[in-house]
């Protein structure tokens, strides 16, 4: 697709004017992205405009549009966050630095930076619901264009997708984006059982059709006499949800009768529920089987009618019932009704009480200091299964699925929370760890006397939300207690060091640590501390830090300094071999292998100068390695070269993929002992896509030796892939 098409679809409901200024995004990314090809070899700017046309699809603003167009120009261009600010205004680079990962700073891991990024992410996406709408549209075309991804890639972010952005995606009610997600991932991570189902759901397809439309004349003519204007049609049913109905449910596929079922779109709410009674007429329904979703919408704020009704033939047939304006949300869930205003993000409605957990993530993010915390929290509370309770009078309160009464009573209010004395679940006292069920009516016992929560109230409450609230109160309620704890934690953290506290635990050197850790003042971090907000020992090494970095120079200078000394008192003199290895220009010296990259014989490799361990060697395409850049660290890289006659064994992790089945385990290893290989280690474990992961260490004598075990084990029977691990 091309800009003009982009614009022509746009056109149905952007003004003119704003039309221009998409144009002119256009250009100005076109311009950035010049020159920059995606892995496919297509030009950039292919993925922003096809991030664009799903957000157009959606019927999103002009600013989300524009955004669209310029989510990568500050990543992965020249171009500023300032630039796009005075160019296309702040609400626009407001999305844009949300949806701009954190590339430029240093982190201590992949994870840690993952994580920052989905924090930031997610505080911009709690500020403007629009970040998260174009980064959905942003993944799905990924998602699609995966194909051009090295395996593992596909694997890691295929995985990714579903335990993050398609929760999110059913959280908003973006039903389009979904469905298309899961199916994508469910190609990558489990290829046999989607080609499996999808073609047997393609043969029953046929059969289903002609009886689908059957049924549906027969209702059409039932409407058309009542006088009922309506939209008949059969939606089938999309391959991640048969998987996981026959993989949640235990069941065949011949069980299940579902895979299409009939959608009846009318014009309003009073013509659903007399469409309703015309099914039932037609046909006796199924106990158990009607969900009122109108009257009781779902959480991410769809409406529907479902029924399921025995039709002709005695064949169970599925019926959902809906307004135009439902329909949409179905399909677009949030971005269908977000109303614009004067550049601001307005709900409408009493959408804003629905949509209330984003302000719960502002909240979390702001109480909690780790990123890895943040995403565990956000996971527990907001991506996982619910259970909807009631209040005595009737209001129902969604929690993630485990939730005990202590985490109800600080959803209600966090006063009854803290006043909390006990509960009664449907009008039965439990005790405070009871855990809650669908349909449970809660009471909350309260006293005015009551004083506060209690410390194990922190590991019975489920959801981070009622965890935050509780550890709030003895930040507030015991400050000077915990002050003094924290201190005392801290002298013990500097003694266990072997450090002096009374030289470290100055006034000068906590207010230092406190900004870095963003603390109004000592204080406030001492009673951090004090109530588990965060560790001594996290303390203590910022404390430490520039007095270990002092010391690792000096080692660094020393090192360095003795190395050049012995390359020069003998620069010709030839090492003798150790463990296979040859350090150039240095005798007598001790050599060990890097756990990371596990270089074997054949590998190309590169030393590094260890503080007191010699020198370890590293596969050269080793991402721990010290870039040029690294300047000091750069200087401990030395050369190093494999023995002409290598005999020995190395260790070389391994990781097989393959379909979840009985016996899979014992047949790769028969694989690896025909080829004569010894494994030290061994481990494996399934997920819940049936996905069969198998970790071994095996002991190969040089890269030849481990293409054979490789071979070997590819031809093990639903083995999908085996690779080497860099950890």
């Amino acid at each position: 697709m091309g800009i003009e098409k982009l614009l022509e679809k746009a056109s149905a409901y952007i003004k003119p004017q704003d039309l221009q200024r998409i144009k002119e995004a256009y250009d100005f990314a076109e311009k950035a992205h010049e020159n920059q090809v995606r892995k496919s070899g297509e030009p950039y700017i292919l993925h922003p405009l096809a991030v664009a046309d799903i957000v157009v699809n959606m019927q999103m603003d002009t600013t989300s549009i524009i955004a669209a167009l310029l989510h990568d120009v500050v990543e992965d261009t020249s171009v500023s966050l300032d630039m796009i600010r005075e160019k296309f205004g702040n609400t626009c680079a407001l999305l844009v630095d949300g949806l701009t990962k954190l590339e430029k700073i240093q982190f201590r891991s992949k994870e840690e930076q993952q994580n920052e990024n989905y924090r930031k992410m997610f505080v911009a996406m709690a500020q403007d619901i629009r970040v998260i709408v174009i980064k959905l549209a942003d993944r799905l075309h990924n998602m699609r264009t995966l194909k051009y991804q090295s395996e593992e890639s596909q694997r890691r972010i295929a995985y990714e997708t579903l335990e993050i952005f398609v929760p999110i995606a059913h959280r908003l009610g973006i039903s389009a984006i979904k469905w298309e997600m899961e199916d994508i991932a469910l190609r990558y991570l489990n290829p046999q059982q989607y080609y499996r189902i999808a073609n047997l759901v393609q043969k029953k397809r046929v059969e289903r059709e002609q009886y689908i439309t059957n049924v549906i004349g027969r209702i059409q003519e039932k409407l058309d006499e009542m006088g009922i204007d309506a939209d008949l049609s059969g939606r089938p049913k999309h391959i991640y949800s048969v998987y996981k109905k026959m993989s949640t449910k235990n069941k065949q596929f011949n069980e299940i009768y579902d895979l299409l079922a009939i959608r009846i779109i009318v014009d309003n709410i009073k013509d659903c529920y007399a469409t309703l009674g015309i099914i039932h007429t037609l046909w006796k329904p199924m106990p158990g089987r009607f969900k009122d979703y109108i009257a009781m919408p779902k959480t991410n704020m769809y409406q529907s009618l479902h029924t399921t009704v025995i039709g002709p033939n005695g064949e169970p047939t599925e019926v959902q019932i809906r307004t135009w304006e439902m329909h949409r949300t179905s399909e677009y869930g949030i971005a269908a009704h977000w109303a614009y205003k004067e550049g601001s993000v307005v709900p409408a409605g009493n959408f804003e009480d629905k949509m209330s957990w984003f302000r719960e993530i502002l909240e979390l993010q702001q109480e909690t200091k780790d990123a890895s915390e943040f995403m565990e929290s956000l996971k527990m509370d907001f991506f996982a299964d619910l259970v909807f309770v009631f209040t005595p009078k009737g209001e129902v309160i969604e929690l993630p699925a485990g939730s005990v009464p202590l985490d109800f009573a600080y959803r209600i209010h966090t006063e009854v929370g803290n006043r909390t004395i006990g509960a009664k679940v449907n009008g039965r006292i439990v005790p405070l760890d009871h855990k809650l069920k669908t349909g449970d009516i809660i009471e909350i016992l309260t006293s005015k006397h009551s004083y506060g929560p209690s410390q194990d109230w922190v590991k019975i409450a489920q959801s981070s939300h009622a965890r935050s609230k509780i550890k709030q109160w003895f930040k507030k309620e015991r400050r000077e207690e915990n002050v003094e704890k924290g201190r005392d934690l801290l002298e013990r953290e500097l003694k266990r060091l072997g450090l002096e506290p009374s030289a470290w635990l100055t006034d000068d050197k906590l207010s230092e640590v406190a900004k870095k850790f963003t603390f109004n003042d000592i204080e406030d971090m001492l009673s951090a501390i004090g109530f588990s907000g965060i560790t001594a020992a996290q303390i203590c090494t910022r404390l430490t830090e520039k007095m270990r970095k002092e010391q690792e120079e000096a080692s660094l200078i020393e090192l360095t300094n003795e190395v050049r000394e012995v390359k020069t008192a003998a620069p010709e003199k030839k090492s003798r071999p150790t463990n296979g290895v040859r350090v150039k220009g240095i005798d007598n010296c001790l050599v060990r292998f890097a756990r990371c990259c596990n270089p074997i014989p054949g590998d190309e490799i590169i030393g590094y100068i260890t503080r007191g361990r010699g020198v370890s060697v590293h596969r050269s395409d080793c991402i721990n390695l010290p870039s040029p850049d690294d300047g000091e660290e750069a200087a401990r890289v030395i050369e190093v070269e494999w023995e002409k006659s290598v005999e020995s064994n190395y260790s070389v992790d391994i990781e097989i993929t393959g379909l979840d089945r009985r016996g899979m385990l014992n047949e790769v290893l028969q694989a690896v002992s025909e080829s004569k290989t010894n494994i030290s280690a061994v481990s494996g474990r399934s997920d819940k896509n049936k996905l069969s992961l198998i970790h071994m260490t095996i002991l190969i004598r040089n890269n030849e030796h481990l293409q054979s075990v490789v071979d070997k084990i590819k031809r093990v029977k639903d083995v999908y892939s085996v690779h080497r691990i860099m950890q």
